[in-house]
């Protein structure tokens, strides 16, 4: 299973997340979605209560979460709990938060923003250009980059 990590933001917070490229759907860290909507100065803290409660409630949310490696703060890789998109929507509404519903927005534009790369892959590189450029790399880097990209899958 191929997965891509990606930082997603949401109001200047990173959310951590990964696609699979083989089933097709984001993964997204719930530690960090649980920060944000909390606004815990100990999300992990939460999310274990929590997920003790849902639990109790019967709910299989937090036993279907599935852990995947991704990148910690301090560069290392760790098993984080990680949630696609229905699982994420079904956390979102357990947890009392006035900022569920503008999360579920941006959530929402996040995955149209895949489709349409999916259907018209310009707008990813597009957008892979506009990523590169504000970390800083050179439009020449960009482009040798690209192109390196684009040599390894003509050859299949």
């Amino acid at each position: 299973m191929k997965k891509l990590p990606n930082i997603k933001i949401f109001e200047s917070k990173k959310i951590r997340s990964l696609w699979d490229e083989k089933e097709e759907k984001w993964y997204f860290s719930v530690i960090d979605v649980i920060e944000v909507l909390t606004e815990s100065p100990n999300p992990r803290k939460y999310w274990s209560v929590f997920k003790t409660r849902l639990k109790q409630e019967g709910s299989q949310l937090a036993t279907n979460c599935s852990q995947l490696k991704m990148q910690s703060s301090d560069g290392k890789m760790y098993l984080t709990d990680t949630a696609d998109t229905q699982q994420l929507f079904r956390l979102i509404q357990s947890i009392p938060s006035p900022k569920a519903e503008p999360f579920k927005l941006w959530l929402a534009k996040v995955g149209s923003d895949r489709i349409n790369e999916i259907e018209d892959p310009e707008i990813g590189i597009e957008r892979l250009m506009e990523t590169y450029l504000q970390k800083g790399y050179s439009k020449e880097w960009i482009n040798q980059r690209l192109k390196s990209i684009e040599v390894p899958q003509g050859i299949n």
